[in-house]
């Protein structure tokens, strides 16, 4: 009880200084509880195959929130510790052991998470009505989906801001704990031991695990670094590698962007800037932890949705040789259509497809299933297809057969495959033509015999040396069909702005952390160098001066973790190009340059609009009282 009350007290003398971790928990809780009551709506909502994407969605975002939550409040208790190292010298000094000291910044941490944790349950239950009418309003939700009443999600929600308040803070809490009595006597604090063995392999096994992973990935199954699930979690290796070894990596990227700075913005003073960021590592590695996470998660998210979106389209423009693609009309029927599509004068062939869902049965009896498309016209198909083949032929296609991805586990042609059909009826199908893994449609094709109630929804059409488009739209125009050049189609066929949207579902959570802590962190930082800031005054530097000092030295560290965010997505975009080489897909790396770029602006302005009025409130003072603190 005693820790108890010494840490409630040290909370109150602190609240200040903690205003930033409170308000990036109580976001990270709030988001996490409007996510996990979107969640249960959408699990207990009819029709929930529509809603698979959306769950996903939301799950994502809430693993990034805790994620980034967890990093934002590790560094900033890190630097908290850091910055108490003469007080919890001095409670070491009245006969507190280690042990004891160590449950000071726990219970802190308690209390801190239950506080925010419970604002964060009462800002995501009002949240959660705003968030699920944006979800719909935007088209990621169907029309009508509305919150259900669910008992386990604000619960949920509180016990895992619990859970990153403490975990944020185990390791501050270990370094809290190796503070010495004599600590409390020293006149100068000093960044030493900073970057401890215990750190560096750490560091160095993350690493490690990443290489690991990627390289497993891209042996065994090179198309999983190209699902969200996976571009999204895998840079959290990455960056949590960099973190750690940030005192290793951050002095080399100081020095060099260093240079880059203007003479002017600091004047004489110009050297002391990275020679400050140099000496002081953990506050270094404080202001550029968020810096870090902002810029990797969005450099990764966006440079692996371009990328997947652009290796999606080249593979669908590769795999079909129609110059043409008519869209039938919704509820229209498809047999005059075709017919007339045909009499057509120069139509070399076509392709009707439908959509439908066929369910393949695992060995161990377990359905699974899958959207696959119903072919009227097998010719049509092998005629206009050009499907990546392993093994057979898709004019081998017929009611009796299917054509599957080798991912399914089926290689050999003629090999029986257990399936459902769309409306429950089994059967078992022998392997026509199994297709090399790829990004894009490679799902399977039946025979719409096998795909009951599948209505067309595209003919794919390839034109004769003396056939005219115009023909085309003018045969179709009777049935309200559209019909699409092969590129109009493929850019209609690219959901740009919901993949878009479910990446700022994901981020924006993320980038508010960024904000928050990046201006906690600096106003904390400025604050704790009022004696540093009021030795330089006696020096002989003016106001104007140390105030641009110290805002060029917090663009320069912003600018370091900036760096170390591009790194850390060069390497996740590395990966993905990788897998798209084994794959075989020609498709360009894109590079997100816009999105990044933004990023990277907004926190070196959020650094530069806190750290000057920080500073200049820090040096309020005069500086001979100030110096002798």
């Amino acid at each position: 009880m005693r820790m108890l009350r010494i840490a409630l007290t040290s909370l109150k003398a602190r609240r200040a200084s903690l205003l930033g971790a409170f308000l990036a928990l109580a976001l990270g809780v709030a988001m996490t509880a409007a996510m996990l009551l979107g969640l249960a709506s959408a699990v207990g909502a009819p029709g929930g195959e529509d809603l698979v994407s959306l769950v996903a969605a939301l799950g994502t975002a809430g693993g990034v929130s805790a994620f980034v939550s967890a990093f934002v409040v590790a560094s900033t208790y890190s630097y908290a510790v850091a910055q108490r190292r003469r007080e919890l010298g001095l409670l070491r000094l009245a006969g507190a052991t280690r042990a004891q000291v160590r449950r000071v910044v726990l219970a802190e941490a308690l209390l801190l998470g239950a506080a925010a944790s419970a604002t964060g349950c009462v800002l995501g239950r009002l949240g959660a009505p705003a968030l699920v009418r944006w979800l719909s309003g935007v088209g990621m939700a169907p029309p009508g989906f509305a919150l259900v009443p669910a008992g386990w999600p604000l619960p949920a929600a509180f016990a895992t801001g619990l859970l990153v308040a403490l975990a944020g803070v185990a390791v501050a809490a270990r370094r809290a704990g190796r503070v010495g009595p004599l600590d409390a006597l020293r006149a100068a604090d000093l960044d030493s031991g900073v970057l401890t063995a215990g750190r560096l392999l750490t560091g160095l096994g993350l690493l490690l695990t990443a290489a690991v992973l990627a390289g497993t990935a891209l042996a065994d199954d090179p198309a999983d670094l190209l699902h969200r699930k996976t571009y999204t979690t895998q840079p959290m290796w990455l960056i949590s590698a960099a973190g750690l070894l940030s005192p290793l990596l951050a002095p080399p990227l100081v020095r060099l962007l260093g240079r880059a700075l203007p003479g002017r913005l600091t004047g004489y003073a110009g050297r002391l800037v990275p020679a400050n960021a140099a000496a002081a590592l953990r506050r270094t590695g404080a202001v550029a932890a968020p810096v870090l996470v902002s810029v990797a998660l969005t450099g990764s998210l966006a440079g692996a949705l371009d990328t997947v979106a652009a290796a999606r389209a080249a593979e669908a423009s590769a795999r079909t040789a129609a110059d043409l693609v008519v869209v039938p009309a919704p509820g229209a029927g498809d047999g005059p259509l075709l017919a007339a599509l045909r009499a057509v004068p120069g139509v070399a062939a076509l392709s009707p497809t439908a959509p439908t869902v066929l369910g393949l049965v695992e060995p161990d009896g377990v359905t699974v299933r899958s959207e696959a498309r119903a072919v009227a016209d097998p010719s049509g198909l092998a005629a206009l297809a050009r499907l990546p083949l392993l093994a057979g032929s898709t004019a081998g296609l017929d009611d009796r057969s299917l054509v599957l991805p080798a991912e399914w586990g089926h290689r050999t042609v003629g090999e029986p495959v257990p399936v459902v059909r769309a409306d429950g009826s089994r059967t078992t199908l022998r392997v026509a033509a199994v297709l090399r893994d790829g990004v894009g449609d490679n799902g399977l094709y039946v025979t719409a015999a096998n795909a009951p109630g599948a209505r067309v929804d595209r003919v794919e059409v390839r034109l004769g040396p003396a056939a005219r488009v115009a023909d085309v739209r003018t045969a179709a125009l009777p049935y309200g069909a559209t019909v699409l050049a092969r590129a109009e189609w493929l850019a209609a066929g690219t959901p740009a702005r919901t993949a878009w949207l479910r990446m700022a579902l994901v981020l924006g959570l993320a980038l508010v952390y960024t904000g928050i802590a990046l201006a906690n962190t600096l106003l904390m930082a400025t604050a704790d160098r009022r004696r540093e800031l009021a030795l330089l005054r006696l020096a002989g530097a003016t106001r104007a001066q140390v105030v641009r000092l110290v805002t060029a030295e917090s663009v320069l560290v912003t600018a370091v973790g900036a760096v170390l965010g591009c790194a850390v997505a060069a390497v996740q975009l590395g990966s993905l190009r990788a897998a798209l080489a084994v794959l075989h897909t020609p498709a360009p790396l894109v590079l997100p340059w816009r999105p990044v770029a933004a990023v990277t602006a907004g926190a070196l302005l959020v650094a530069a609009a806190c750290a000057a009025p920080a500073a200049a409130w820090a040096l309020r003072s005069r500086p001979v009282t100030a110096a002798a603190r």
